[in-house]
């Protein structure tokens, strides 16, 4: 609607004389081709105002040939204002505004007669428009009647009849203004209930991870997670350590592709299911064959990627499957950045492949991190170019690993609205010397077979537990563990075949490991029976005992004596 015969005159003698001379404008005959009132070129008059009451001429299919402009806007629903001038006068304001924040004194400047719209802080943008020409649009402003409304406003030119007024006082602002109370309503309440659905994700989430992180003998972990910003929905990432007993420790990390609730779920059955293979001591890759056969069955709509790791002391080594996840890193003792290898099989959920296990070399005085996407995928770059970062972030990255963990979220400027889940494992092997060190010792040896093998490792146990200054109680139940899991592997076993020792700070532990995959079992020996008590034995007499198949195609029987605080 175009405005420019509008008028900015006050009521009074003025606009009277302005009304006549608009109807005799209006009523004027136009021939063809003629163009409506309010687009046509002023008569010889422009100078004269058009009142409030002034025809609009509009030609159209429907035949309406004139519309009065204030009859209009007084009758439409929505709110209309018009200003004019550098301190916005009220030059004219329609029925429904005045029903929403009372009748206002035309002539007043806005700061005075108009507070709702400082209250709403649109003075300044009614002078932005004035400055620029440019019509501006604030949407959904709640005015202290509690209704929300959607403001534009509009420049328009109203020329002052009959005086020489400059561009400044000629121009001014039409204000108008929809009621959006509905739609504003609606959507707080759409908010709302995305909140208490993001705060019950997160619950959730938080709930199905680790509440205290298991800590193993030899290494120091430390673990954050951080969920997406207000705006974000939570993620299926999860994280989780599981000590298997034998001095060896898994490792896990994983993201469930999907949102909200139903990815914690998922992310909280397969993390319950790694912690129950776990404990059957599989390879890596057997344990991550298993997860994708169940997360098929989970949900086949939901893949999710994953790490599983496990950390021998002995080996100085991290041996990992990787199903579809980002690269493990490690810093060695050195300050060098290894990257583990691709991943070693899809994602868990899409079925029928056949993962492989890696390794990655983990000694004393390194620090190895595993790390969701979250971390280093951003959307204005590669992925590849986040975990460069992230190795640079790592390689300067000192302290405990709760410290490390802090570090290289702030590195990777992960912030509270962070727009993705993000999930951080850091493991450190320390390196130790001095009296700490008298605390983590090992001997092995070897057995060659035959009759004199059982008390070569009765011996051998002897003088070991004697030289680490074990209670004589200790001692002799770490000589007859020893003893009984030698007469075993010597039964059923077959070479090469070599007893451990091996001590930390909290416990003692006894691995026999030969040539033959058979796992043995507890049972039940009946007392004619010559044979099948020795596991029973070590199962009685130690913390803890368990049995695993060795990558080489063998077995390993152990167990672990608690060492007194």
């Amino acid at each position: 609607m175009n405005f420019t015969r509008w008028s900015a005159r006050l009521p009074g003698t003025q606009r009277r004389a302005a009304a006549r001379t608009e109807q005799a404008v209006s009523t004027a005959p136009r021939g063809d081709g003629s163009v409506p009132a309010a687009r046509a070129e002023r008569p010889t008059g422009v100078g004269e105002p058009l009142p409030p009451g002034g025809a609009v001429g509009l030609t159209g299919p429907d035949g309406i040939e004139e519309l009065r402009v204030r009859e209009v806007l007084d009758r439409i629903p929505a709110l209309v204002a018009l200003v004019h001038g550098t301190d916005h006068r009220i030059a004219y304001v329609n029925d429904a505004y005045a029903a929403a924040f009372g009748p206002r004194p035309v002539g007043e400047p806005a700061r005075v007669a108009l507070p709702e719209l400082t209250e709403l802080g649109l003075l300044s943008l009614l002078d932005q428009v004035l400055r620029s020409s440019k019509p501006r649009t604030v949407k959904s402003r709640k005015a202290a009647s509690g209704r929300s409304y959607t403001f534009t406003c509009t420049p328009v030119t109203l020329p002052l009849g009959g005086s020489a007024a400059g561009p400044e006082e000629g121009s001014g602002v039409l204000v108008f203004a929809a009621d959006v109370t509905d739609h504003a309503e609606a959507a707080e309440r759409l908010r709302t209930s995305e909140r208490a659905q993001r705060e019950t994700a997160v619950t959730l989430q938080k709930s199905l991870l680790p509440q205290e992180l298991e800590q193993p003998d030899d290494l120091r972990i430390a673990a954050t997670y951080q969920p997406g910003g207000t705006e974000a929905a939570v993620g299926g990432d999860w994280y989780d350590v599981i000590t298997l007993g034998g001095g060896r420790t898994a490792l896990v990390i994983g993201d469930v592709m999907g949102r909200g609730v139903r990815a914690a779920a998922v992310m909280g059955q397969l993390r319950t299911a790694v912690r129950a293979y776990a404990r059957l001591d599989l390879p890596p890759h057997e344990v991550l064959q298993l997860l994708d056969g169940l997360a098929t069955e989970i949900d086949p709509s939901q893949i999710a990627t994953c790490v599983y790791a496990v950390h021998d002391p002995n080996e100085g080594s991290l041996v990992y499957a990787s199903a579809g996840h980002l690269p493990i890193l490690v810093r060695d003792e050195n300050g060098t950045i290894h990257r583990a290898e691709e991943p070693t099989g899809p994602p868990l959920g899409t079925g029928g492949w056949l993962h492989t296990s890696g390794s990655v070399p983990l000694g004393p005085g390194s620090t190895a991190v595993l790390y969701t996407d979250g971390l280093v995928e951003r959307r204005s770059e590669d992925i590849d170019e986040g975990v460069a970062a992230l190795e640079r972030a790592l390689a300067g990255a000192t302290g405990t690993p709760q410290v490390v963990c802090d570090r290289l979220i702030r590195a990777l400027g992960v912030t509270a609205d962070h727009d993705d889940d993000v999930a951080v494992l850091v493991l450190q092997h320390p390196a130790r010397a001095g009296g700490d060190a008298e605390l983590f010792r090992n001997a092995a040896l070897e057995l060659l077979g035959g009759v004199e093998a059982a008390p070569r490792a009765r011996a051998f146990a002897t003088g070991v537990l004697a030289s680490w200054r074990f209670s004589p109680e200790l001692h002799d139940l770490g000589v007859l563990a020893a003893s009984e899991l030698v007469a075993n592997s010597l039964q059923h076993g077959t070479p090469p075949m070599r007893l451990r020792l091996r001590r930390t700070d909290r416990r003692l532990i006894i691995e026999v490991t030969d040539g033959d995959d058979h796992l043995p079992r507890r049972r039940r020996a009946e007392p004619a029976d010559e044979a099948g008590r020795g596991i029973a034995i070590v199962a009685t007499i130690a913390s803890n005992w368990g049995s695993r198949r060795t990558p080489g195609g063998g077995k390993a029987v152990w167990c672990e004596f608690a060492l007194p605080k």
